[in-house]
């Protein structure tokens, strides 16, 4: 105990070096070799790497110690604000801004607006500056609307009130304003405010439960333990006269990992010294249970809290849609460009000649003769840059963000996704990531609280080849209707009957539960039977209590723990003591745990309960063979099995046990190693007594959810902290695992036997075995022709497995375990730490395929990996609101990701994905005869299009159908898109967008221009004078001029795109009806009233008239109708050719549908005239 604290540290971390051993949740640590080390290494986050630095001094109560005993050496640290939020008040205008115009968009039409103001452009500088100003208003209200109500959820936990104790007293203020070393009381049912270890409890063993459900996933009760010599400190006042200091390491994120000592002086020479472990730490987002109170002293705060370690930090993510909007506007810039330069050469080709030069009516300033032709040449680029710049279309923007803003809300909205338990439906915290539903290829899922419910419901026991099934126990509470015990099997007899009794027994000892006797804990009434209030059972294990609550079914009763003496019931009302002398903690390497009893008749007992691949090696008699085959049976069902054995011991043998364990638990190096080896020798020549069955109930709908994300084409990863063995039957029961699955395992106790680097190279000859270098991405996720393969791997492995490679020839591993797993259905990833789950996710994404993922979850343990994810989906379940709120979206149960992505996802990825296309499209048909126009105008940037035409046409003429199209379409039905999982797949990688398709809108774009300009040409061809002195076409009758011609030109288009939009709409409404033929009507009114009055704010009237007088002609009418259907004759036939050829499934469907809607009306008519005649 007078060892320095870096002197234990490094003893402690040196061998943990050496031996490479495994930590309590099987992580395996990396450390530092010495002192020096440890001190660089605190931003270091490498897998499975503890980030080691200098220790820390909190003095509690911020009490000096004694005099002469230690400097007192007072250090700052943060306070207990939390932080989610992105902006600051003072930030946001700036941060915003610059985040704005990091997009390509944004940031061309800011330089082209400066353009517009600085030379003369053919142009105003409203058309350019006014639709960014909208865009960047738009968005910035958007995000600071979501961002505030991040500030808002982190205000009502910074201001949550806690009770510390001050000067004797307790006093209430804000959790932000807690500091380290604050004593800090918390009472039952309440949240640990920050990390706190443990003083004293209302219990008088010092002990206190906690869960932790919020932080590794699992609701059940933990103990805690406060510090022996100062649990007697009940009061605030005695509490007021400690004198104490905690030395322990600085703030890291590991959960499971903790080391430091509190020193307490006392009138004595020197101070107490008294090791500190995981055990006293009590981690912020934990609850207290079962516990009147407790006193703990404050050691990290805030952002340093080990929680607080696990959030990744929050970045922009951006969908796959937006990257392919940016690519295609960078190729779109690039026309732009190439057409500015053509344009620029060609206009001083064209004025070499001199007459060309400077005609009468463009005649130049002395000042443009006089300045450079570099000069001109460049002046005269940046004019046809700005005359084209529609072609990039910044009000695509807008509608996007409009569209992904509004559309969020359907999911809102979803009374399907309504859950009635909890009150709540689905909450969407950014909308920027709604078509990414619609492009998942990797599902990473949560377990507990996630997948099941976390109740554990005990199915049946088999003693001696009997099977016992008692009614419907669950989690401590027995349901209504049971009444009674259904025996498959007929009762033993005679020898069998104690054999049976001595199984019992041993599940009633064989645990770690714990006995409450009140009638509710966690506010719900527990253990009520007849009106009375009896005991109910709470553990760290649900397991365990539905095992117990199985005997008492059964008719043995477990009753307490007092005095290290445990207390049963039997079935003859009777009480039995049994002293408890040892317990052999489970771990997940022996998947096992023991107990070492003595009987009230002086008998030594070691009673062993594990897993069946634990207990039958070392089992040296009972009836093996029946007892396997029914925990085959029950595997099979995906139920969680578990093998009881046991053993007498003698009196010198029982020494020996307690020899051996002792020793052990004072090693001060390898003492999880000298633990084993003492386990291994006593837990053998056992005698096999039966088998358990138990369930985890899963969450509803969980196994039909998972089977359509893989029918969907998606792989579901399941990435848990919890044990292997349960869930591995979470996984069965789930359906993730199938009957056919082969486990492949590569976890820490296959590595012990071989190296990491056989058994990587071993499963990887075995997944290719059978299809060569061909991955299951080929083939179907329910092909049978292939062997099914599932891989276990665990938090341990996973660490060696990341970790960089130390030389040339054992390499990088990561690449051979992504081999495996893209061979794998489905994979499981137990005993995983918060950053694990992360690391799991961005191994994945950021592979070679760079594959879009999915992470939900429901603690605040599955935070990291929701942020790292692409899209991130909280559940708001019973273990806080931690993931919901740092989610993408939040749904009330697993079941909804279904219609979450199947029918949400898809049609939010169809509908945008139209959208992008369109909008190209449309400003492709908009400004290409632009282009076109200048070959015929001497290249003088003379703008074919009015002003108003130019500004309105993407704000008002064209933007109201698509937008509405991306908000309502459905090209299927919710339910067949519910029904048939498969059609996600035609949505899949991104293909409404892929390159071949954004050629073909291009083209179809540049085709419709063409036919356009030069079929309005086409009509001017011949002229003639009237008599007045004008200038009439011979063809049509109408005014010969640009801007008859350029209105011509834009009323095709305007009446083309429009009705384009409406051949690809396959869900009409009236209010299509309405936005589609209404925006044609407002073209027209507005073109009438724009040229029908001489309007008196303009400096100009060039449209006066040309509009009604272009209408007066009878053949423009004619002419406007046939280049409207040459323009959408390419994409018809091309429609009907493909569905006809090339039909995709959905196409199918769609086919299909129209097929049955016409024999239905068929029938109907048929049925009205049959009626009618027989009438």
């Amino acid at each position: 105990m007078g060892m320095d604290f870096w002197e234990m540290s490094c003893l402690t971390v040196t061998a943990e070096c050496l031996s490479s051993r495994i930590t309590e949740i099987g992580v395996r640590c990396e450390a530092m070799t010495s002192v020096s080390h440890l001190r660089m290494a605190h931003l270091r986050q490498c897998a499975g790497e503890e980030n080691w630095v200098d220790n820390r001094t909190v003095y509690i109560g911020h009490r000096e110690p004694p005099p002469g005993t230690e400097a007192y050496i007072p250090q700052r640290y943060p306070d207990n604000r939390i932080v989610s939020s992105k902006y600051t008040f003072w930030n946001f205008v700036p941060k915003n801004l610059f985040e704005q115009f990091r997009r390509i968009a944004n940031f061309y039409f800011l330089i082209i607006f400066l353009v517009q103001l600085i030379i003369d452009t053919p142009t105003s500088p409203i058309t350019s500056g006014l639709p960014l100003f909208f865009v960047i208003t738009v968005t910035a209200i958007k995000q600071g609307y979501e961002d505030w109500l991040r500030h808002k959820a982190d205000n009502s936990i910074n201001q949550c009130p806690v009770h510390v104790i001050q000067h004797g007293k307790v006093v209430r203020k804000q959790s932000r304003k807690l500091r380290v070393g604050d004593i800090v009381q918390v009472k039952e049912d309440e949240t640990f405010p920050c990390d706190l270890i443990v003083l004293s409890t209302s219990r008088e063993d010092g002990t206190c439960f906690v869960t932790t459900a919020s932080l590794d996933g699992e609701s059940s009760h933990k103990t805690y333990y406060a510090v022996q010599d100062i649990r007697a400190f009940n009061t605030g006042e005695e509490l007021d006269t400690l004198q104490a200091t905690i030395e322990c390491e600085q703030p890291q994120p590991d959960l499971y990992k903790f080391v430091g000592r509190i020193n307490i002086y006392q009138d004595r020479d020197g101070p107490i010294a008294r090791p500190l472990g995981s055990e006293n730490l009590l981690l912020r987002g934990a609850t207290l249970k079962n516990t009147e109170h407790i006193y703990a002293v404050a050691i990290y705060t805030g952002m340093e809290t080990k929680m607080a370690l696990n959030y990744q930090s929050k970045s922009q993510k951006r969908s796959a849609v937006e990257k392919s909007m940016n690519a295609f506007l960078i190729v779109y810039l690039c026309i732009l460009i190439s057409k500015a330069m053509i344009n620029t050469v060609l206009k001083y080709v064209w004025q070499a000649d001199p007459n060309r030069d400077e005609p009468w009516y463009n005649d130049k300033t002395e000042s443009e003769r006089q300045r450079h032709v570099l000069i001109r040449a460049f002046t005269d680029f940046l004019a046809f840059m700005v005359l084209f710049n529609y072609i990039i279309p910044v009000s695509m923007y807008v509608t996007v963000e409009m569209q992904k803003f509004l559309g969020s809300y359907f999911i809102t909205w979803d009374e399907e996704m309504f859950d009635e338990e909890i009150g709540e439906g689905a909450l969407v915290n950014t909308s920027d990531l709604n078509e990414e539903l619609g492009q998942v290829e990797y599902v990473f899922t949560d377990k507990t609280g996630t997948l099941t419910e976390n109740n554990m419901e005990f199915i049946e026991c088999c003693v001696d080849g009997h099977v016992y099934v008692p009614h419907a126990i669950c989690n401590g509470q027995i349901l209504p209707g049971a009444s009674g015990i259904d025996m498959i099997d007929s009762s033993p007899g005679g020898g069998g009957k104690e054999r049976e009794e001595l199984f019992f027994r041993a599940l009633c000892l064989c645990h770690t539960v714990q006995v409450k006797e009140e009638e509710t804990v966690d506010g719900i009434k527990r253990g009520i039977h007849q009106g009375k209030a009896t005991s109910f059972y709470i553990s760290s294990s649900p397991d365990e209590v539905a095992l117990v609550e199985g005997m008492k079914r059964l008719g043995f009763t477990y009753l307490r723990l007092k005095d290290s003496h445990m207390e049963i019931l039997n079935r003859e009302d009777e009480i039995e003591r049994f002293e408890l002398l040892e317990v052999l903690n489970f771990d997940s390497v022996r998947r096992r745990m023991s107990v070492v009893v003595r009987s009230s008749s002086g008998d030594y007992f070691l009673f062993c309960k594990g897993a069946d691949s634990a207990i039958f090696p070392r089992v040296v008699s009972g009836k093996v063979e029946q007892i396997k085959a029914r925990v085959e049976h029950n595997a099979v069902e995906g139920l969680r099995t578990l093998c009881v054995a046991y053993k007498k011991l003698s009196q010198p043998e029982y020494e020996e046990v307690c020899h051996l364990v002792n020793s052990a638990k004072l090693a001060l190096q390898d003492r999880d190693r000298r633990l084993a080896e003492a386990y291994d020798i006593i837990e053998k020549d056992l005698i096999l007594l039966g088998a358990t069955a138990v369930e985890d109930r899963l969450q509803d709908k969980a196994a039909d959810t998972i089977e359509s994300l893989h029918k969907a084409g998606m792989k579901v990863w399941v990435l848990t902290g919890d044990k292997m063995e349960t869930a591995a039957a979470t996984c069965y029961a789930s359906k993730l695992f199938r009957r056919s699955t082969q486990i492949l395992e590569l976890t820490t106790k296959r590595t012990e036997e071989q190296s990491l680097h056989d058994v990587l190279f071993d499963l990887s000859r075995t997944v290719l075995r059978q299809h060569g270098s061909m991955t299951r991405d080929t083939f179907s996720g329910l092909s049978n022709d292939f062997q099914d393969y599932g891989l276990i791997i665990d938090g341990a492995t996973l660490s060696a497995v990341m970790k960089p490679a130390q030389d040339g020839c054992s390499g990088n591993y990561k690449e051979i375990f992504l081999e495996i797993c893209r061979n794998c259905s489905a994979v499981l990833c137990c005993r995983m730490a918060p950053l694990q789950k992360a690391q799991i996710v961005k191994l994945i994404k950021t592979s070679k395929e760079h594959p879009i993922t999915l992470a939900v979850g429901d603690g605040a343990n599955d935070v990291s990996m929701i942020l790292e994810a692409h899209v991130g989906i909280g559940i708001m379940g019973k273990e806080g609101r931690q993931a919901a709120r740092n989610s993408d979206y939040a749904i009330p149960k697993f079941k909804h990701l279904k219609k979450m992505l199947l029918v949400h996802g898809h049609y939010y990825y169809i509908r945008i994905a139209e959208l992008v296309q369109y909008f190209f499209y449309k400003n492709v048909c908009f400004i290409f005869p632009q282009f076109l126009y200048q070959f015929y105008c001497g290249f003088s940037q003379q703008p074919l299009y009015d002003t108003a035409y130019l500004t309105l046409y993407n704000i008002s003429f064209t933007s109201l159908p698509i937008l509405l199209y991306s908000l309502i379409e459905q090209h299927i039905s919710t339910d067949v898109l519910k029904r048939d999982p498969f059609l996600y797949r035609d949505i899949a990688k991104n293909s409404l967008l892929r390159w071949r398709i954004f050629a073909y809108w291009t083209f179809l774009g540049v085709f419709d221009a063409m036919v356009f300009f030069f079929g309005a040409y086409f009509l001017f061809d011949n002229t003639s004078f009237t008599s007045n002195g004008q200038l009439m076409t011979t063809n049509t009758q109408m005014m010969f001029g640009n801007w008859t011609f350029g209105t011509l030109v834009f009323t095709v288009l305007v009446f083309t795109v429009t009705l384009k939009l409406a051949l690809d709409t396959h869900y009409w409404t009236w209010i299509n009806h309405f936005v589609i033929w209404g925006s044609l009507l407002f073209y027209i009114i507005f073109s009438l009233l724009w040229g029908g009055i001489i309007w008196p704010f303009l400096n100009y009237q060039r449209m006066y008239y040309v509009f009604m007088q272009m209408l007066s002609s009878g053949p423009a009418w004619l002419g406007i109708i046939l280049l409207v259907m040459v323009s959408l004759l390419p994409d018809v036939v091309n429609k009907v050719l493909c569905r006809a050829l090339w039909p995709t499934t959905t196409e199918r469907i769609q086919t299909k549908r129209q097929c049955l809607t016409v024999e239905q009306s068929t029938i109907f008519m048929l049925s009205q005239t049959s009626s009618s005649l027989s009438f």
